[in-house]
């Protein structure tokens, strides 16, 4: 066993040296994703590998690059369609490697979106395959998903995706990290070595692993997940068993407090909205205002949060992944305070809270256009706000 662990010990700082992954744990779950890539036929189940990140820039393309170059007949794919991918899903399905996948997922996507996330859930477990259409003869057909997918984009991909992936939180490198430059001349052929002996190390093991049922620190869909991963690490031995099922545990418990805080977000979010509708959507809130408002709702979890309840600057930081932030503002009579824009706030409920976004209303026919409402128009805010919504045009903006 010595030999196979030295392939995966190899692969592991060849994947060291050319991202900074998130932790330690990360480095091993990912090491033997790319493995277990090279045994999907034997498995029951094929985990996505969530690469994911608050900004850009923060090396997710590029985990891209290297799993393009180590795993099982690798497919790179930046907006393919759900039909093209159902037709090359077969016997021995190729590992799609999505980029971008915040243009697929986000709230302006196609209805395809919609099909792909469908595939990808259904494709996480052998034996669900999507039945369509096709042929001269219309005849009802069964198109094959199970394939194991990585897909990076900006922000969380959609729940029942993250519910099925071992996740890569990536950040940005600090000043003193430092990586190997990837190029294509000299990595490449280091990188299709190491792939090429898992294919001659775990080719001949498929059927062994076949029939494997580790010890899985984890339960339900979280143990289905990352059985691949052990199931490899099982088949190496040495530290690799002790290490896949320490980083099975880290990561998995470090998501569940992810998906906590998140729904303590989203729920922030929903009651900012009301707040604001219940103000008639004034262009913005006082932060000591905004806070008041949400300590006064008994259901909400508001007054118990942190020691002494919701402050101000825990609103910050609860805000903060949204890109929402105050700014001094000035209110009728000259008054000037931190305030929160409420224009600020449109991106996070059209992605996080679609439901409370309402639908432009269409015109009668032969209707006139809507007039804007004469007067005087708001005083600009102080600050580096902007009156139009992030990245459009300043000026008003309709209620949602």
């Amino acid at each position: 066993m010595a030999v196979e662990g030295a392939v995966l010990d190899e692969l592991r700082a060849a994947i060291g040296k050319y991202v900074v992954l998130p932790s330690e744990e990360a480095l091993t779950a990912v090491t033997l994703w790319v493995a277990a890539t090279h045994i999907q036929t034997a498995l029951q189940h094929a985990p996505r590998l969530a690469v994911v990140s608050p900004t850009k820039g923060c090396g997710k393309s590029r985990v891209l690059d290297v799993l393009h170059e180590t795993v099982h007949q690798p497919m790179m794919t930046v907006n393919t369609s759900p039909a093209v991918i159902f037709r090359i899903i077969g016997k021995n399905p190729p590992t799609m490697l999505v980029d971008e996948a915040d243009t697929i997922f986000g709230p302006k996507a196609s209805g395809d979106s919609e099909i792909l996330r469908g595939l990808l859930n259904a494709g996480h477990q052998r034996n669900r395959p999507a039945w369509r259409i096709s042929g001269p003869e219309h005849k009802p057909t069964p198109f094959p998903t199970f394939a194991m997918a990585a897909i990076a984009g900006i922000g969380d991909l959609p729940d029942t995706v993250m519910d099925r992936a071992v996740v890569l939180r990536m950040q940005k490198r600090k000043p003193g990290e430092r990586i190997t430059p990837f190029r294509s001349r000299y990595s490449v052929p280091e990188l299709n070595a190491l792939r090429d002996r898992l294919t001659a190390w775990l080719g001949p093991l498929r059927g062994q692993a076949a029939r494997m049922v580790p010890h899985m620190p984890v339960e339900d869909r979280a143990a289905d997940t990352w059985e691949p991963l052990v199931i490899i690490a099982d088949l190496a031995g040495g530290q690799w068993p002790a290490q896949a099922r320490a980083a099975c545990l880290a990561m998995t418990r470090h998501e569940a407090a992810q998906d906590e805080q998140s729904s303590l977000k989203t729920r922030l979010l929903r009651d900012i909205h009301r707040i604001f509708a219940q103000a008639d959507n004034p262009e913005a809130l006082a932060t000591q205002d905004l806070v008041a408002a949400l300590l006064q709702d008994a259901e909400a979890p508001w007054a118990e949060h942190g020691t002494k309840g919701l402050n101000a600057y825990h609103l910050s930081n609860l805000l903060r992944d949204f890109n929402i932030s105050p700014a001094n503002y000035r209110f009728d009579k000259g008054r000037q305070a931190k305030a929160y824009m409420r224009n600020r706030f449109l991106d996070a409920w059209a992605r996080n809270c679609p439901d409370l976004v309402e639908a432009a209303p269409e015109p009668e026919h032969g209707a006139a256009p809507a007039r804007m409402p004469q007067g005087r128009p708001p005083a600009a805010p102080a600050g580096t706000l902007p009156v139009g919504p992030p990245g459009g045009p300043a000026g008003p903006t309709r209620a949602l």
